[in-house]
């Protein structure tokens, strides 16, 4: 005990000879250094509070009380309203539905099936057809097309015609098939039912029948893509493969992929199954689970995973980078492989969907058919097995095809790639079966999770229902097939609109989540990759800061609960540049009639807001918002500052802009001749923009105008109303920031803090001299009314740099000093001076060099003192991932060859006599059937090298965010930065009433020899979370509360036996694939 407080007091011993002692002459004592850090506390904070009127804006709010009223924000009854209102909007949209799918089958009950089609029998509008040149749209036997005349659409933001409905077909469907001309045929008496289901509710968005040969028929109408913008790109689009149609079409499946890895699938076959597991994936949605399995003489799991797991994004893209490296050796053992399949499946101590159980085999064949394990394992039939013969060989295949039909599955041959897309999707029929038998049971309207639509809507949430054949066989047995799926779009800027925002503050917010804990609604849902067609799955502990208050919340919601909960959490900035603590009430309830729960989050400062009155005559009114409104036009902006406006909807007949201006002229021209109380306007909004407008005006022209002060630059204001003001007119002019004052960092940031907030310019985006533009210093102003706590605005003044840095030196620099240090003297060759702000960025310094680096994180300038300064506590951070991000493509080969969507031979192919053969046959089958049945993909071909040398666009991508943030309330810290033959003092002292922290430092000039390894806060791609490791600790999620995996009546004779393709229409598809699969590789592009 004795050693140890002897060792602590030898160093505080040292610490206090270090501090009084640098090797080049007396650091500063600390004492020194709080007297310097109070006298630059007390200058900035009167400068700042001077000159930015916030005490004159809080007394022009409160005199003007009789102006408008305090209205508080009830967080139970707010919330209660909107997700009564959500329900509502679904619960219409569903009316459509249900209508949509009855009127479908019982037109396709009636339809009398046809084997010939005589000439302009069939009429309907390919949406693929080019309007502008009418000659290129082959019309196939039977059939005729439409040339619908189309008009600009502003809810659509695209052509289209309310006068049609548009067909799309797979590119590699033949759409003069027979099946294809009988789905036309009977369907086209959907378009009525369309017509109608919007005559009773104008809003409605996309109606779409998806069939399960993969048309899809969509109202109204509207080109699939624009010629003009995306020429020469390959469709790749097939109904079957959206989000909405598999979650429809089927319940729930708990999925096992087996893979044959043993020495007789080398070569194309390997290669042909390795591509249709991953197709096999890509048929799965988050409702889902799966692994992959491969087996020769022992079975083994492909990748990290030793369970089933969630068929998300990450965790198919982990299983099909394992898939690809699967290798050939060995024998086959099916009784190894389905023992360790059944053994998964049967596996109830993991998360999984409780579903549909499924075995999908692929593999080349072999004489076993494992009977004994079947007995063992699934003698009640309760697993399907599903089985492929992968490849052109000569082995048995029945004993294969015999373990598809004795476990309810099916048998499916894929001889080459072009039977790979439709062949793994064709599951979904047998899987559909039991929801057919279940009738008017499984008819439950479903919706997804949010998606981008493929027709450029936007993020929208999809309604569906299954679609039956409702017609008997000819041996009287029920038919099991599902005939497609329905559905519905919303939009989800039209549930934005049943959770408003503008009563909130800038920092309150609606959210909600779907079963599996993925937000649909959410200020951080932003996918930044408008082509992804990968879903859009942000966890709501990903879309925030996760703690584990957040992780209970997310559970009770999920499982339907209502409740509320108070607590102190970290939130990162709008700019994502930093993190502040504060507290918020979250407020949640289930939305009936759905699986969603909509929540509320409220700071403490907005439960009450401010609501403008409007109760003065009608003449009185106008004259005084004519006053105000006045303030807002252009030729006021020299005395009034320049002015700009969020662009939200105050009015249907205001334009909404981006352009300010525009938008200003817009807004005042419609103010000029009409009251704010116009029908088309919502009253509650114009009227508090135009008090607001009052408000800043008068402190813009009664105390701004009236200031001089040295090294203030602008003065500024933003308010809830959504009004920035900018003075002087000139200042305003190279103003930056969003428009929209709900959207701008500093002023959410300023509403959490009650400091005075300095925020960096943007070095990493701006360039090195965004710095010249001054520095901004914002606070909030508060006033409280009858013990109502309110934040009705920010104020602040951007500060000179230069000025800030010469009043600076001056505060620090002793006179009549002999010693080599004498302050934080300009470019001082013993000591470096610094501030920083609470995110760790440079605000100013003695030191030239960095005055140009001004807003760069300072662990980019001196790594080493940064890292010190974490390890002492004065920083904090936090890293989190942004999983809605894009990145540049990562650059491939420049060979011909090398495509990474086509197959690359190797050595050993060339050299195998079947590679040989079969290359030559496709070679053949292509010269002769190309040019007759798909003369456009030669045109397609045809492109030039201008396209190829074109930009890749940015795919999405996983980036990791790292944010820093002051970790305690401590004030003072001091510590050595120990190098390796140097070391340097350091102590740094917190700015009272500010966010920022003075720091004085032996030079990095005399100590070079520290770790200049920079330590890096931008944004960067990364891989994200292991997730090998996240599937240890999956979080919470649930199923579907009903699921239909059996039915007693089902009749699974029909099991498969013959490749699902006739030999005439396979040639051509198999050709059409090929080519589509090299093309679209070549060009990688995304539709």
């Amino acid at each position: 005990m004795a050693a140890g407080w002897l060792l602590v007091f030898s160093l505080t011993l040292f610490q206090s000879l270090v501090m009084n002692h640098s090797s080049e002459g007396p650091f500063p004592s600390a004492t020194t250094i709080k007297s310097w850090v109070d006298k630059m506390q007390e200058d900035l904070v009167t400068l700042a509070r001077t000159a930015s009127g916030v005490d004159q804006l809080a007394a022009i709010y409160l005199k003007n009380r009789d102006l408008y009223t305090v209205e508080a924000n009830n967080p139970r009854q707010l919330v209660e309203i909107a997700a009564r209102d959500i329900e509502k909007l679904l619960s219409n949209r569903s009316k459509a539905l249900v209508r949509l799918a009855k009127e479908a089958e019982k037109y396709q009950a009636s339809h009398q099936w046809r084997d010939e089609f005589g000439n302009n029998d069939i009429i309907y509008y390919n949406a693929k057809d080019d309007q502008n040149d009418p000659e290129k749209n082959d019309t196939e036997s039977g059939s005729q097309r439409i040339r619908p005349v189309f008009e600009e659409d502003p809810v659509f933001r695209r052509q289209t015609s309310y006068q049609h409905a548009a067909v799309h077909i797979p590119t590699d469907i033949y759409e003069g098939s027979t099946i294809v001309l009988n789905e036309l045929n009977w369907t086209a008496a959907l378009d009525d039912v369309f017509k109608r289901n919007r005559e009773e509710d104008p809003t409605l968005l996309w109606q779409v029948f998806g069939s399960a040969t993969g048309l899809a028929r969509y109202y109204p109408a509207s080109p699939w893509v624009d010629k003009s913008r995306t020429p020469n790109k390959i469709d790749l689009y097939d109904v079957r493969r959206r989000p909405w149609y598999i979650q429809g079409a089927a319940s729930p499946k708990d999925m096992l992929i087996l893979v044959d890895a043993s020495g007789s699938v080398s070569g194309l076959t390997l290669k042909l199954i390795r591509t249709s597991v991953i197709e096999m994936l890509e048929t799965l949605s988050d409702d889902d689970f799966v692994n992959v399995v491969s087996f020769n003489n022992n079975a083994q799991n492909v990748s990290c995973f030793n369970h089933l797991v969630q068929a998300n994004v990450r965790n198919k893209k982990k299983l099909k980078e394992a898939v690809y490296k699967i290798s050939a050796k060995g024998i086959t053992d099916y009784k190894k492989g389905f023992s360790y399949a059944f053994e998964q499946l049967l596996n109830h101590s993991v998360s999984r969907a409780n579903c549909n159980k499924i075995i999908m085999l692929f593999t080349d064949g072999g004489e076993e058919r494992a009977q004994e394990i079947f007995h063992k394992y699934n003698e009640d039939k309760k697993v399907r097995v599903f089985t492929f013969s992968v490849g052109q060989h000569n082995y048995d295949k029945g004993p294969i095809q015999w373990m598809a039909c004795e476990n309810k599955g099916y048998y499916y041959e894929i001889p080459s790639i072009g039977a790979i897309r439709i062949n793994t999707q064709e599951y979904l029929d047998v899987l559909g079966r039991p929801m057919v038998l279940a009738g008017e049971k499984a008819k439950q309207v479903q919706w997804t999770n949010v998606y981008l639509d493929a027709l450029e809507l936007g993020l929208v949430i999809t309604g569906t229902l299954p679609v039956f054949n409702l017609t008997k066989e000819q041996n009287g047995k029920i038919n099991q097939l599902i005939l497609g799926v329905m559905g519905v779009d919303v939009s989800l800027e039209d549930i934005k609109k049943l959770t408003p925002r503008f009563t909130l503050c800038p920092n309150g917010y609606y959210f909600a989540i779907d079963p599996n804990g993925y937000v649909l609604l959410h200020p951080n849902l932003q996918p930044k990759n408008p082509k992804s067609q990968e879903p859009v799955t942000l966890d709501f502990l990903d879309a925030e800061l996760e703690n584990d208050i957040k992780v209970e919340i997310r559970k009770k919601m999920i499982d339907g609960e209502s409740g509320e909960k108070t607590f102190e959490t970290l939130v990162k900035s709008q700019d994502e540049r930093y993190i502040d603590k504060g507290n918020r009430t979250y407020t949640w309830t289930a939305v009936n009639g759905t699986d969603y729960s909509l929540a509320l989050v409220l700071p403490s400062y907005s439960f009450y807001y401010i609501k403008a009155k409007i109760e003065e005559p009608i003449t009185q009114a106008r004259c005084k918002y004519y006053e105000d409104s006045e303030t807002l036009k252009l030729d006021h902006f020299d005395e009034a500052g320049y002015t700009f406006i969020a662009p939200r909807e105050y009015c249907n007949d205001v334009k909404k802009s981006d352009n300010n201006t525009e938008f200003l002229l817009n807004f005042n021209e419609f103010i000029d001749r009409n009251t704010p109380s116009s029908s088309s306007c919502n009253t509650d909004m114009v009227i508090r923009v135009l008090l607001d407008a009052g408000f800043t005006n008068e402190l813009a022209q009664n105390y701004w105008s009236k200031l001089s002060l040295d090294g203030v630059v602008a003065q500024f204001v933003v308010t809830d109303g959504g009004i920035t003001r900018v003075f002087p007119k000139r200042a305003g002019e190279d103003w930056l920031e969003n428009a929209e004052t709900y959207e701008v960092s500093f002023y959410k940031r300023s509403l959490d803090n009650d400091n005075y907030i300095f925020t960096a310019p943007y070095y990493n985006k701006s360039g090195a001299n965004s710095y010249e533009t001054g520095i901004m210093v914002s606070k909030a102003v508060e006033i409280t009314i009858n013990g109502k706590l309110l934040k009705p605005a920010v104020v602040g003044i951007k500060i000179d740099a230069t000025s800030w840095m010469e009043n600076f030196t001056k505060t620090t620099i002793k006179s009549l000093c002999n010693s080599e240090i004498c302050g934080c003297e300009r470019n001082s060759m013993h000591v470096d001076c610094v501030i920083l702000d609470d995110g760790g960025f440079l605000l100013m310094s003695n030191r030239d060099e960095y005055t140009q680096q001004i807003g760069r994180f300072f662990g980019e300038i001196d790594p080493g003192l940064m890292r010190n300064l974490i390890n002492m506590s004065l920083y904090a951070f936090n890293k989190s991932y942004d999983y809605q991000s894009v990145c540049d493509p990562e650059e491939e080969p420049k060979q011909g060859a090398g495509l990474r969507s086509a197959y690359v031979p190797t050595i050993t192919d060339i050299l195998h006599l079947g590679w040989w053969a079969s290359a030559a046959a496709w070679s053949i089958l292509q010269q002769l059937f190309l040019s007759l049945t798909f003369p456009r993909f030669l045109e397609a071909a045809d492109m030039e090298e201008d396209d190829f040398g074109a930009a890749l666009p940015k795919t999405s991508c996983i980036t990791e965010q790292t944010q820093y943030f002051f970790e305690n309330d401590d004030k003072s810290f001091s510590g050595i930065v120990d190098c390796i033959n140097c070391s340097r003092l350091y102590h740094a002292e917190k700015i009272s009433n500010t966010n920022l922290v003075f720091i004085i430092s032996d030079s990095q000039l005399l100590c070079r020899s520290c770790d200049p390894k920079p330590l890096m806060q931008a944004e960067k791609p990364d891989e994200g979370p292991n997730p090998c490791e996240m599937v240890k600790q999956p979080r919470y999620r649930k199923g579907p509360d009903v699921c239909f995996d059996e039915a007693k009546q089902e009749d699974s004779a029909d099991c498969g036996g013959v490749s699902g393709l006739s030999p005439s229409l396979w040639s051509m598809v198999g050709i059409q694939v090929v080519l589509l699969w090299l093309l679209s590789g070549s060009r990688h592009c995304q539709l």
